[in-house]
């Protein structure tokens, strides 16, 4: 198989995993709003559980990986025993510093609330934030050791097991969600916090336990020693530690601004609910950037890496490139969808129990300015491996931390002078717009140390699907305009309306990809093409 098929059938097998995780995710979303709505508990229980799960997304979704992939990839090309040594040395330096921050996390609970909100933020319930945030704070010793048996089984190109542990974490959290478990959870809990919040946040400690034993069984078959071993002066562990701390800050740079757009969102200017409605908006738009953004990220960082160990520049930037059409091609598309129908997909998602009308036109608010962004989201999470495969985390650090400042002004300036305008909306476009900076710099920066991208093959890449885009958007507003969705009656025709016209519009826009040779629908038919056998192929050659 090629690189390219190995890149594209390891992305699918993640992806495929991946979509089951944020169908249970949204099984797990509609719980919390069901049970809590956009009250002020869900805003507590969001705010505590956005503090714990910054650092979950900051080490769990690429940002370690991207750090120990490219050091641990090139110890194995010289010498397994040593790679294995620097496994287990960094797996207990980890576990004694996340077992740390865990303990000061939940010591110093109240002083974390009210650091990460705006003074004079009113609506939240911070007493029950603060005890949320004391359960759900040890997940991070969990889920920082998984990320780190995660990054491992990549290296060795195995997806499918550290994929799927999120799907384990989800069904963990629906389940404690319900009323046979969450009931009995609420008797001996404090009085003024007998709420279901409460049952979740045990529910994502259990799930955070099992996302990292989870992994350990497959670890040891691929000759992990787990007995206790120490070392800073490891020169593997050393490398790791320089690329780590810009590593974190460059691949998380999208979490980090989330996570100021909750901080925006708790100030008095905002309607209540903005929190809860920012998360909604944004779990909705990750279906998209986790399905197949995030998990081509996955598979083409261990290729990268082990292209620039063998010293083959040419051969990365080629991976690159196709790797970003190949996710453009899905996301512009998704893009225009999401902001186009983002009404009908926010009232039939989560429009049930304590999630309002009202709460449906705050989230779908927000779902637009946060769809505005998801081409750069996307590319960014492409384009950042680049660097990390060449063991170069400073420049994304560098430019990141301009994207934060620029994203830290908009929001000041939207709050300040926008805030009848926009709304809870202000917060992520605020985002969005610093995410094509952070987009446009990096490509600036890789242009000039890599050499050419193929940048008019690229552009023109870009302008079919673009085309393609716009008249499937064409048809989303007619169909929007004829049906009079909001006057449906029942659900199940809501529901029916809202598939069939994302299937027409899926079809049409594949359609006219083919109509118009979009290269990129071809390759993706790989991954359903029966790989053809070497004779046969040989055979043709000597003809």
């Amino acid at each position: 198989m090629t690189e390219k098929g190995r890149i594209l059938k390891s992305a699918s097998v993640i992806a495929f995993i991946t979509v089951i995780s944020r169908i249970c995710g949204y099984l797990r979303d509609q719980r919390v709003v069901l049970l809590l709505g956009t009250s002020t508990a869900a805003d507590s229980f969001v705010l505590a559980f956005r503090i714990p799960n910054l650092i979950r997304r900051l080490v769990g979704e690429g940002s370690l990986g991207a750090s120990f992939i490219p050091v641990f990839a090139h110890a194995l090309r010289e010498s397994p025993s040593t790679a294995w040594t620097f496994a287990r040395r960094l797996f207990w330096i980890m576990a004694v510093s996340l077992a740390t921050v865990s303990l000061l996390g939940v010591i110093f609970s109240r002083q974390v609330i009210y650091i990460f909100t705006l003074i004079g933020g009113h609506r939240a319930n911070w007493e029950l934030a603060v005890y949320l945030n004391r359960i759900i704070f040890p997940c991070v010793f969990f889920l920082g050791l998984a990320a780190l048996c995660m990054a491992i089984l990549n290296t060795f190109h195995s997806f499918a097991l550290p994929a799927s542990t999120s799907v384990v974490m989800n069904l963990t959290i629906i389940a404690f969600s319900c009323a046979f478990l969450y009931r009995p959870i609420l008797r001996w809990a404090p009085e003024p916090f007998r709420s279901p919040a409460v049952a979740l946040a045990l529910g994502i400690l259990v799930g955070g336990f099992l996302q990292f034993a989870m992994q350990v069984p497959a670890l040891a078959r691929r000759g992990m020693n787990f007995s206790p071993a120490f070392s800073i002066s490891d020169p593997a562990v050393r490398r790791f530690g320089r690329l780590m701390a810009p590593g974190f800050f460059g691949m998380g740079v999208y979490q980090i601004n989330f996570f100021v757009d909750t901080i925006f969102a708790t100030s008095p200017r905002m309607p209540a609910g903005s929190i809860t409605s920012l998360y909604v908006a944004d779990r909705v738009m990750e279906l998209v950037l986790g399905s197949y953004a995030i998990a081509l990220s996955t598979a083409l960082l261990p290729a990268m890496a082990h292209q620039f160990a063998a010293g083959k520049m040419s051969e990365m930037k080629q991976t690159f490139a196709f790797s970003l059409r190949i996710v453009s091609f899905i996301t512009i598309p998704a893009a225009a969808g999401l902001i186009l129908l983002r009404g009908p997909i926010i009232r039939v998602l989560f429009q049930h129990g304590a999630f309002t009308p009202t709460s449906t036109l705050l989230t779908s608010r927000a779902l637009l300015f946060y769809s505005l962004g998801l081409p750069a989201f996307a590319a960014i999470k492409l384009l950042t491996p680049v660097y990390f495969s060449a063991q170069d985390t400073m420049t994304p650090a560098v430019v990141g931390a301009w994207a934060l400042g620029l994203n830290l002004v908009l929001n000041t300036l939207f709050l300040l002078f926008f805030a009848r305008l926009l709304s809870n909306g202000s917060p992520a476009l605020a985002s969005s717009l610093a995410a094509y900076f952070n987009l446009a710099a990096l490509l600036i920066i890789f242009r000039r140390r890599f050499g050419l991208l193929g940048a008019r093959g690229l552009v023109a890449a870009l302008a079919k699907m673009c085309i393609c885009a716009a008249v499937m958007s064409a048809l989303c507003v007619y169909a929007l305009r004829i049906s009079h969705f909001d006057s449906l009656p029942h659900f199940l025709w809501q529901v029916l309306w809202l598939a069939g016209v994302i299937a027409a519009a899926v079809a049409v826009y594949l359609g006219l990809a083919r109509l118009v040779k979009c290269e990129e629908l071809s390759e993706l038919l790989l991954l359903v093409r029966r790989p053809e056998p070497v004779e046969s192929a040989a055979l043709r050659a000597d003809a």
